[in-house]
């Protein structure tokens, strides 16, 4: 479990003070702060580095600035929920790509129980809502992210959908991090991986999203978008600076796993 020091330091890094009781509101502020503020971003993959999913991602996002996959970032928020006192508990999910569910272990998330009611809590999917959602509802939840809900599936399974969209299932039982080990290996290595495929950093805003991916930046500001080309190393770097207060030494060069497609579908963005 995360000692005081560092959960205090975790907390600074968001922009949040302890919590005085850990009720529904609580759990409101730290999720909202989270996503506002911890990039998700395949940066690591892209320099060949060792990526952590234990209690050792805390110290990438605190001491750092970073963010990371949906592992890292799910994981260390519920160390940091674990550390604060919630009661919390860890599950794994399938990643709906628009005609089948990914293997197993493919995505992580977090429930957070305070009194008879359930939270879903995911802060590292990319295009996560900003506010955790209640399970069990039966209404869809609007959030300045979208409009989500979720659907009971099987006796142990919850679809989560934004408007209409699958976007993942995930299960009851709960799982420890390590089980994802061996998952984690094949996103760093395999020719197939959409980490080594995609090399970007998102970051949702009060009232937009920035998207980096390799030297295309694009700003959403309300209905307003601007895209930039940066052609230099030194745009590049203060981009990331600027935008997700990352600071590098030099940019991340791509993967040679990365592919013409996957470029070409930026442009959706």
């Amino acid at each position: 479990m995360l000692d005081d020091t560092l959960v205090d330091a975790y907390l600074n890094r968001i922009g949040v003070a302890r919590p005085e009781r850990l009720d529904a509101e609580a759990l409101r502020l730290l999720h909202a702060q989270h996503e506002l503020t911890v990039p998700f971003e395949t940066i690591d993959y892209h320099l060949g580095k060792e990526i952590f999913i234990d209690e050792r991602v805390v110290e990438k996002i605190v001491y750092q600035n970073r963010g990371g996959g949906c592992g890292e970032i799910n994981n260390a928020f519920h160390y940091l929920l674990e550390a604060l006192g919630f009661d919390v508990t860890l599950h794994q999910g399938r990643v709906w790509l628009g005609h089948a569910f990914t293997p197993p272990y493919n995505h992580s998330v977090t429930t957070v129980r305070i009194g008879a009611d359930r939270w879903l809590v995911d802060v590292g999917l990319g295009r996560s809502s900003r506010y955790p959602l209640l399970l069990e509802s039966p209404q869809a939840q609007e959030d300045p992210h979208g409009t989500f809900s979720t659907k009971r599936v099987a006796d142990n399974a919850t679809d989560v959908y934004r408007a209409d969209a699958l976007q993942y299932r995930f299960y009851d039982e709960p799982v420890v991090a390590a089980d994802g080990m061996q998952v984690l290996w094949w996103y760093r290595t395999s020719p197939d991986s959409p980490f080594l495929q995609n090399l970007s950093c998102t970051l949702p805003t009060e009232n937009g999203r920035i998207i980096l991916r390799e030297n295309k930046l694009v700003v959403i500001d309300g209905d307003e978008r601007r895209i930039e080309r940066l052609t230099n190393d030194d745009d590049l770097l203060a981009a990331y600076d600027k935008y997700f207060g990352i600071k590098l030494d030099a940019p991340p060069k791509p993967s040679p796993h990365v592919k013409k497609s996957m470029r070409m579908s930026y442009e959706r963005d």
